[in-house]
């Protein structure tokens, strides 16, 4: 998804604990539209609601004290891409800088004739979009990668390597995508908690990889 050219806004983190306007109406909102978009869909590999997902990367975006705003985008990241939700339409209800947000995390998954794009593409893609976005659009890729390395340990615990049977790559590709991510996040963030939570949760995907592979 093109983007325009044009400084990004910047979305900054506060201390820890500090986002005082989490509950307000416009989160409850975007809560409500989130679970309603995602009502038919499940999580690839476990099955759970896919609901589960944008939350949990909202409440760690609260958690590491970046903006409401950050935290709306985070439960919203993914209704562009998975749901066709008009992004005209998150900006008229949430503001520009959430939608600016959720378009940076948008992957564009068909061409003009309705193929399913090439996975190594739209992961390039992805990561050149985040490197381009606002502070706050980086924050959020990194919860989201953060919640989905987690998922993936959960998953392989319960049920093994066979859970990559259920993903468009195998281990090893997702493992170096989200490597990038972290090399992203570092060079947006920097030494940010968030960011160094996402790497140590990162490597312990890769040793439950190594320990799970053979």
């Amino acid at each position: 998804m093109k983007r325009k050219e044009e400084r990004p806004q910047r979305c900054e983190a506060t201390r820890p604990g500090t986002s005082d306007e989490a509950y307000s109406e416009a989160y409850e909102e975007a809560l409500r539209l989130a679970v309603v978009a995602h009502r038919q869909q499940v999580r690839k590999g476990s099955g759970l609601p896919y609901i589960i997902h944008p939350v949990h990367v909202s409440v760690i975006l609260l958690r590491h004290g970046f903006s409401t705003e950050a935290a709306i985008a985070g439960l919203l990241h993914d209704i562009v891409e998975d749901q066709g939700y008009a992004l005209a339409e998150i900006a008229e209800q949430f503001g520009t800088r959430v939608a600016e947000m959720v378009d940076a995390l948008s992957e564009r998954k068909y061409n003009d004739y309705g193929e399913k794009r090439a996975w190594k593409v739209r992961k390039r893609e992805a990561l050149e979009q985040i490197r381009a976005a606002s502070r706050g659009a980086v924050a959020v890729k990194a919860a989201d990668a953060l919640h989905n390395a987690e998922s993936f340990l959960e998953d392989l615990e319960q049920k093994g390597p066979q859970i990559w049977r259920h993903f468009n790559q195998g281990a090893g590709l997702q493992l170096a995508y989200y490597r990038k991510i972290v090399v992203v996040s570092r060079e947006r963030l920097g030494l940010h908690p968030l960011t160094e939570e996402l790497a140590e949760a990162v490597d312990r995907l890769a040793r439950a990889i190594r320990e799970t592979s053979g």
